[in-house]
């Protein structure tokens, strides 16, 4: 039978006939999706419009419309009739019998049924008091009786919303925030409401809203197509359960993907995961727009008195090498050339994650189209703002969202492909694959104080469940592919081990910890054997901690830390070994020896700035080795305030310390004094290096006093304020006396920022200690620096005395 057929026996045959032909409708099996809604909703027109003639004869002035979904012309097989009955007020009684003769025949069929008899006037009214009526109004359609009134109407209720969306659009805002908050992400729920949960149709409804407002638009790239995928899915669970419902229960997520024709329920989810993910996306930059929009109009009749009637000019202000904040939001400089700087997009959201901004979605789409892939293995810079987006805490998840909905993050890493989207079917579980290694990246950031390698850390946690989708053990299978990974990041071929170690034994701890007998030596040996080494060991307790944590509140407590933490205890005592020889004891170089003579003879500092190189991860040196940065040697007579003076220097001159040693060298018989050695890799946070002897210059006024570091410092920070961005972790200071035997070790982790270094030199200083060896890294966004002190007869300081000094150190950095 034809979709005409089904229509004439609608009309033929009343409320029966349009029941059988309904049923006919839902049942075939060549018509589904969208064709199929239409022709639900066009048959429902016919029959309403029968039902409307019969009962209107000799009425005028009045209409009967469908607002909402109906209005749209999208009626899935079990939902509600949204009706409005308008009329012009000059026949009430008629109109009410009009409204009996149409509303029972509907509830007598036991379709739902949304009924409303209003004037124009009282419909605008009620839109006016109710968002929710109103943007049932922005859908209204036609259906019967006078098209004059309904037109009319149409156009009154899209003037009024958008005359008053400045006011509105906050309202719909709010109103989707709470709606979300109620019913939870439907891109991460196992059981979702397609509907009402954040990122189902009511808010691609909102966006549609948003449109007609003309204030804004949302981004229409595969909008249709996803809202297209929820309504399919929202009809095959009302066939499936024949009921009006939106909720997927799990009972029904088979029957639902048979009904799809999708091989199991595992693919279904993955559908409305990456349509939710869409829609929310799309809500996130609309909404974004909205207040960008709002603000602007607000501030802008002050601007231009202000200007005298000129337009202002949008303020950008630099956050990194082609990266800039305009408006809220990080876009691309001006000077910018994503084709001939494949690191940018890594760079550009890193620098959002860390001022805590979103990216534009202008700059995500044109590095999309544009940037060059990365060579393998990854410069050096890539790994770095890697590792410093997966540092910035809460800020990197919305950050991330963005790469990925453009497809860039796949493209960084292919392997992601895999567990994007991917359900994970426990209860513990509280999000999907891929938005679980982002919340334990997240986590991890938190304890990025209580290792010495954050860098391994947060690309673990990225990491640790990258296994899953494929058969077998997810920890054997991620093994492989982290260790594929890492090589393609380019981490040398010991972090590479280090990494693949941490992901293979992801769940070690925690399942040895609650399942196993610590009591037992064996036990305590097999993990012993499996981890290797103590700095693996203490990477695994934090990835540990972060992995449950993220997962979700069951899966992480007090008691289930303290067994780790046990463990641990044992596994570092079966560990432990012989103290390192002291780093103050290696040899100079050739170079270094040059330049520390140079420095005695001369009685002030030399310095030497060259291009630093490293092999690719895994690989003796080539012909074509990687640029890291420069290195900057100086030898400086032995003295107080050096640590302080060089790093202060710097910090002026808006160099970025990467790594740094400082040490102590002996100088060859017959030379008188003693030399400090400064090995360290640096490069320029915006722009080109200064020259060497601009820097020394500085140096030697920076020696004697007559620069005036912290000043100058305080100068640039206060013409340039922090923004609000990424609350990281407190600094965290600690002593091992053990570590050495000629000095003590004041390790301090805190996150980088610049002048920290000479932050740190001078708070040592104040305390009249005297640095003997520094060991500084910067990993990401983290710095993890190891400072050898003695008292100023030269011998470690005492328990009490050492504690002291770390104490102040930790509330120097905390100030």
């Amino acid at each position: 039978m034809t979709g005409t057929d089904v229509q004439k026996e609608a009309e033929d045959s009343g409320p029966s006939g349009y029941a059988a032909a309904r049923l006919r409708l839902l049942t075939e099996e060549t018509r589904s999706g969208p064709p199929r809604r239409a022709a639900l909703a066009e048959l429902t027109d016919d029959w309403l419009t029968g039902l409307f003639s019969a009962g209107a004869e000799g009425l005028r002035g009045a209409s009967l419309v469908a607002v909402g979904g109906y209005g749209r012309g999208e009626l899935s097989p079990r939902s509600d009739l949204d009706l409005l009955l308008l009329h012009d007020g000059s026949d009430t009684k008629a109109v009410a019998t009009l409204a009996d003769r149409l509303w029972y025949p509907v509830w007598d069929l036991g379709l739902d049924l949304d009924h409303s008899v209003r004037t124009p006037a009282e419909a605008r009214k009620t839109a006016g008091e109710d968002l929710k009526v109103q943007l049932g109004l922005l859908d209204a359609r036609h259906i019967a009786g006078d098209l004059g009134l309904t037109s009319s109407l149409r156009t009154a209720v899209l003037a009024d919303w958008r005359n008053q969306a400045p006011k509105r659009l906050p309202e719909l805002q709010e109103l989707c925030a709470e709606r979300a908050e109620r019913q939870g992400e439907l891109q991460y729920l196992l059981e979702p409401d397609l509907k009402e949960a954040r990122g189902g149709l009511r808010d691609a409804t909102a966006l549609r809203a948003v449109a007609a407002s003309w204030l804004a638009d949302a981004p229409r790239e595969g909008l249709a197509d996803a809202r297209r995928r929820l309504l399919d899915v929202r009809d095959a669970l009302h066939l499936a359960t024949g009921r009006a419902t939106d909720r997927l229960a799990l009972q029904e997520q088979d029957q639902v993907a048979a009904e799809l024709g999708l091989l199991d329920a595992d693919t279904l989810l993955r559908q409305v995961y990456e349509a939710a993910r869409v829609i929310s996306y799309a809500s996130d930059v609309t909404w974004r727009e909205v207040g960008r929009v709002l603000r602007s109009r607000a501030v802008r009749p002050r601007l231009r008195a202000m200007l005298g009637g000129g337009k202002p000019t949008a303020e950008r202000s630099p956050l990194a090498e082609g990266v800039v904040e305009q408006d809220g939001e990080v876009v691309l400089a001006r000077a910018a050339r994503p084709e001939r700087d494949p690191v940018l997009p890594l760079r550009a959201a890193a620098a959002a994650a860390q001022a805590g901004l979103p990216l534009s979605l202008h700059a995500v789409r044109r590095l999309a189209a544009t940037v060059r892939p990365l060579p393998t293995p990854w410069p050096a810079e890539a790994r770095e703002q890697l590792v410093t987006l997966l540092g910035s805490g809460r800020p990197t998840i919305e950050v991330w969202e963005a790469l990925e909905a453009e497809g860039l993050i796949t493209r960084l890493l292919p392997d992601w492909e895999r567990v994007r989207c991917r359900p994970q079917r426990n209860a513990v579980h509280l999000w999907t694959v891929d938005r679980h290694l982002i919340e334990t990246a997240v986590r991890a950031s938190e304890f990025t104080r209580r290792v010495s390698r954050p860098d391994l850390l947060l690309v673990a946690a990225l990491l640790h469940d990258i296994g899953k989708g494929w058969p077998g053990d997810h920890s054997v299978a991620g093994e492989i592919i982290a260790k594929d990974v890492a090589t393609r990041i380019g981490f040398d071929r010991h972090d590479v081990n280090v990494i693949a170690t941490l992901v293979r034994h992801h769940l070690t701890l925690i399942d040895t910890a609650t399942r196993r007998d610590l009591e037992d030596p064996a036990t305590v040996r097999s993990v012993a054997e499996a981890v290797g080494s103590e700095g693996t060991l203490e990477l695994l307790h934090a990835l540990t901690e972060a992995d449950a944590l993220a997962t979700g509140p069951a899966a992480w407590s007090s008691w289930r830390g303290s067994l780790v933490a046990d463990l641990v205890k044992r596994v570092s005592a079966v560990l432990a070994g012989d103290a390192p020889d002291d780093p103050e004891e290696a040899a100079p170089t050739a170079e270094q020896e040059r330049l520390a003579l140079e420095a005695a003879a001369t009685g002030s500092p030399v310095l030497s700035l060259r291009a630093q190189t490293e092999p690719p991860a895994g690989q003796e040196p080539s012909g074509d080795p990687e640029p890291l940065g420069v290195e900057l040697l100086i030898a400086v007579p032995d003295q107080p305030g050096v640590l302080p003076a060089v790093a202060g220097v710097l910090a002026v001159h808006r160099l970025t310390v990467r790594t740094a040693e400082l040490r102590s060298l002996h100088l060859p018989d017959g030379v008188d004094g003693s030399v400090l050695l400064l090995d360290w890799r640096v490069a320029a946070e915006y722009g080109s290096l200064p020259q060497a002897a601009r820097l020394r210059s500085d140096l030697v006024r920076a020696l004697d006093g007559s620069l005036d570091i912290a000043g100058r410092l305080a100068e640039r920070d206060a013409a340039y304020p922090r923004r609000r961005g990424v609350v990281a972790p407190a600094a965290r200071v600690s002593v091992h006396p053990a570590a050495s035997r000629l000095a003590t070790v004041i390790e301090v982790r805190s996150q980088d920022a610049p002048g920290l270094l000479f932050r740190i030199g001078r708070a040592l200083e104040d305390a009249n200690v005297r640095v003997r060896s520094a060991h500084v890294s910067t990993l990401g966004a983290n710095a993890v620096d190891a400072f050898y002190v003695t008292g100023p007869e030269g011998a470690p300081l005492p328990g009490d005395e050492a504690a002291a000094v770390a104490r102040k150190l930790e509330e120097t950095l905390r100030g």
